[in-house]
Formats: structure tokens, sequence, C-alpha cells
């Protein structure tokens, strides 16, 4: 399992998740689409959502689960924790 955060360096919400994966020992990949322009326009075209976090969880075999927000519950539950 791969997890994504499309994240910004100001986005408290983000920084949030961020530090949740973390505690949680979730290894994650973040992409700061503020800095990252051709990452930002991904993340629009895949999910139709401008604003962050977005977190792509992709399994193999399986098309990835996006999560809008730092919903804790929703990730708890696609993460098995």
């Amino acid at each position: 399992m791969k997890i994504k955060l499309y994240s910004t360096h100001t986005c408290p919400y983000c920084l949030m998740e961020k530090a949740w994966l973390e505690g949680n020992k979730i290894a994650h990949e973040v992409v700061y689409v503020d800095n990252d322009q051709k990452a930002a326009i991904e993340m629009v075209q895949r999910t139709g959502q401008m604003g962050v976090p977005v977190t792509e969880v992709a399994r193999e075999g399986k098309e990835p689960e996006f999560v809008v927000g730092f919903d804790k519950g929703r990730l708890a539950k696609i993460l098995g924790i």
C-alpha cells in the first residue's frame, strides 16, 4: 500500500494529518502542490478537488482511493488502524 498526501506548506490540516500518519507509523509521501504545478494539476484532474489535504491510498491491483480533507475516521478505516 502506498500513501500520498497532497499538501501545501501553509495548510494546518495537512500538518495535522502528516503528524497523525507519523504518529501511527504510516509510511507516506508528501507532495507539496504549492511547489509542484504538475502534481497540483494531476490532483485536480484525478479528484476534482482544488483544496488540500487530499490523500491517495494505492493498493496493488486496485484503483486508488482518495480521501479529501483530514478525515481521521475514514483514513483509519482504510488503513486498518
